[in-house]
């Protein structure tokens, strides 16, 4: 039997549970220190690439979570990357806690820093747009909210080379020096908010993920500027585990905040890099 209780933690929960994915991003930091730029030709992934999660709140499964590389395409006349990540919960937590949640995030072709940012979000009663236009020549972000009972369309500034955090993950993964003991860092903006992310490369280790052993890094960003639920938890931590080759493949991440922990762990894989 379903309390109303265990409905009301249940339901923050779920809250958290899918922007996990997206907070990959958001704490993930973007550039390693040191090292020449990746070239296109050292990439990590490519247009075709796949990679789906499973997520779970405890014991319990809540949804899947899809990253993907779509075809190249064109922002302003320059030549550019289509990430998109896209969240959904399975049919039981539907009733507690619907979610529907697309982001379709662009950069220019050698990967320098984001050209366009689009989130759908549907989370519960929570239906939003947001869109970030960003003005390079004039360092600022064009951040518009959409949503039922009124909207947000302001100008902020930038720091040069910023990511979006969909964008960021995918950059991290093109470098080539990360090690154990490294700290990683470099601006992130949602464009409604621009701070300097920073991790640090714990460990490495094997991990088994359904049945299946990577050799792994596990990373752990910093969250103090990160918000919500994680200003509320006194041992809040995100883990990222990546593999160790060139590919830095997210095969597992796990957050502990004051709700319990959520996991997700990848399911299947498409179109990877030799």
């Amino acid at each position: 039997m379903v309390t109303s209780r265990s409905k009301f933690t249940g339901k923050l929960a779920l809250r958290r549970c899918f922007p996990l994915m997206v907070l990959l991003g958001l704490v993930f930091p973007i550039q390693a220190l040191g090292g020449p730029a990746v070239t296109p030709a050292q990439r990590a992934f490519g247009p075709g690439e796949k990679l789906v999660y499973e997520l779970r709140w405890t014991f319990i499964k809540a949804g899947t979570a899809t990253l993907e590389v779509l075809p190249m395409t064109t922002v302003k006349d320059q030549p550019a990357y289509h990430f998109a990540l896209a969240a959904k919960s399975n049919a039981f937590v539907d009733s507690l806690y619907k979610v529907r949640d697309r982001i379709d995030a662009y950069t220019d072709a050698a990967l320098t820093r984001s050209l366009h940012y689009l989130k759908k979000q549907h989370e519960g009663p929570t239906i939003r747009d947001i869109e970030v236009r960003f003005d390079w020549d004039n360092l600022k972000t064009r951040y518009i909210k959409t949503e039922k009972g009124g909207g947000e369309d302001k100008l902020t500034p930038v720091m040069p080379n910023s990511f979006d955090p969909l964008s960021a993950f995918y950059f991290i993964r093109g470098a080539d020096n990360v090690k154990v003991g490294s700290v990683i860092t470099s601006p992130i903006t949602d464009g409604n908010k621009n701070v300097i992310g920073r991790a640090t490369v714990v460990k490495r280790e094997t991990i088994k993920v359904k049945g299946q052993k990577y050799d792994t890094f596990l990373v752990e960003p910093e969250l103090k500027d990160v918000g919500g639920i994680f200003e509320k938890s006194k041992d809040a931590k995100i883990q990222i585990w990546v593999t160790a080759d060139h590919r830095r493949i997210p095969v597992r991440l796990k957050s502990k905040v004051v709700v319990g922990s959520f996991v997700g762990d990848l399911i299947s894989a498409q179109g990877l890099a030799p």
